[in-house]
């Protein structure tokens, strides 16, 4: 039986304090003044900063207004428009520590989410070389459910008690005026939106919770019929998830870009969860291995489970290129604007996530016998971690912060807050059984096969 360390304990709980400190500063510094904001914009024009040409362009119209005697309607909608470039610059900053909190709260949660659908793929598949790694996976599961519902709290309480802050067409100002949003009011409402969430979530739990409760009654029963039942309730999840996951995709990421979409959109999110569940599996395999709690596990189980973080970097990677390319080389407006925005203003996380998650995995995990050392996979596998952070950040940023963005205190400190929330809920949920499935029917062939 595992047992959680008084120090790890204590360190995730200074993470989540140092985390909490942190996101508590980064909201009470966004809130700026629209003097500030006018400020701000006139030093970046006076030193040639990255908002120089807007901040110019804005000061240009304050002297037009100044020069004019009240007579020119030129002039008036010149200061209207700089107004306007004000407010937005103030609400892109005050919407800074809330993406920054959303991104880090949903990349946690699609790392438990990517792992209960892979340990779903093991049980329907009846995989044999796995079995001895289920409750490492259904350890990293029990986040699922404190995960999601973190999520749709932030995502509802941005439109509510926050100032629409990640989801525009939360705004009843911007659906007023935009034909193209009011046409999708029937599925973009803040009401429906809470249910279908609440529906995917408790659809995902009760998996999770079935599934271990058959998991750990397979360990004293005389007979496979838990096995089988976990058999089927796996395959039945799957079809379940292939549809929420999708829908869940096009909810609580693409729709804070609610004039654009992809196809592809709902697989593109799927192999970011999978890769980085993936991931966290080898990581946490290892710890508990280095800390002797796992000895029925060897090099050659390291090896499998790096290789499938090998494949599903280059998945993602398959996908990623596809998006980009179709709708580059389509050139639609309403498509490519997606890409401009990132690639204008995001290019270093834009290119660099690339180089992370495609890149360096190709060239550390390729050889066969480096995916059998521990600190070569650790290192590896933090790289591609970071790498599909920086997806998630690409994808919610550029909608919500615009040119705005910067990896400082919000989004390190959320980054802070969610890791020591996650480390609590996985080794505490770790401490409840049996490192080792030790019922289930290919155990043996799992502990076998590998020697």
């Amino acid at each position: 039986m595992y047992t959680f360390s008084n120090k790890l304990k204590t360190f995730s709980f200074i993470l989540m304090i140092l985390g909490a400190l942190g996101v508590g500063y980064g909201f009470m510094t966004s809130h700026k003044s629209f003097e500030e904001v006018e400020t701000l914009l006139a030093e970046e024009s006076h030193h040639g900063g990255g908002h120089a040409v807007e901040a110019s362009h804005g000061a240009a119209s304050h002297d037009a207004h100044a020069v004019d005697n009240g007579h020119g309607e030129e002039a008036h909608a010149q200061v209207d428009e700089h107004k306007e470039h004000i407010e937005h610059v103030q609400h892109q900053i005050a919407n800074r520590p809330w993406s920054a909190l959303y991104v880090a709260a949903f990349f946690f949660m699609m790392i438990g989410l990517g792992v209960l659908a892979f340990y779903a793929i093991q049980i329907a598949s009846q995989a044999g070389w796995s079995p001895v790694l289920f409750r490492v996976m259904e350890g990293i599961t029990a986040y699922v459910l404190p995960g999601a519902l973190i999520v749709l709290a932030i995502a509802v309480a941005s439109g509510t008690i926050g100032h629409y802050n990640l989801f525009v067409w939360m705004d009843p100002e911007v659906v007023a005026h935009d034909k193209l949003i009011q046409g999708k009011a029937g599925w973009l409402n803040i009401g429906w939106f809470a249910v279908r969430g609440l529906i995917f979530i408790a659809g995902w739990s009760l998996y999770r919770h079935f599934a271990r409760k058959f998991s750990i009654a397979q360990d004293t029963a005389e007979d496979n019929s838990n096995f089988k039942k976990s058999f089927r309730i796996a395959a039945g999840f799957l079809v379940f998830f292939i549809y929420t996951e999708s829908m869940m995709s096009w909810d609580w990421i693409m729709s804070v870009d609610p004039h654009w979409f992809s196809t592809l959109f709902g697989w593109y999110v799927f192999a970011s969860m999978f890769v980085s569940g993936i991931t966290v599996i080898a990581l946490v395999t290892i710890y508990l291995k280095s800390r002797n709690y796992l000895e029925f596990v060897n090099e050659n189980h390291l090896h499998d489970v790096a290789k499938f973080m090998f494949a599903f970097s280059i998945f993602w990677t398959y996908l990623w290129f596809s998006q980009f390319m179709l709708i580059w080389y389509s050139n639609i407006p309403e498509e490519v604007t997606y890409f401009i925005t990132r690639f204008g203003d995001y290019q270093l996380p834009f290119l660099g996530m690339v180089v992370m998650n495609f890149v360096f995995p190709i060239l550390m995990l390729m050889n066969a016998d480096y995916k059998r050392i521990p600190w070569f996979v650790v290192m590896a596998g933090l790289v591609i971690l970071f790498g599909h952070y920086i997806d998630i950040f690409n994808m919610i940023m550029p909608a919500t912060v615009g040119d705005r963005w910067f990896i400082g205190i919000p989004e390190l400190s959320s980054i802070l807050l969610f890791a020591g929330l996650f480390i609590f809920v996985v080794f505490t949920a770790l401490t409840k059984a049996p490192l080792l499935v030790k019922g289930y029917p290919f155990r043996k062939e799992s502990e076998d096969f590998h020697y």
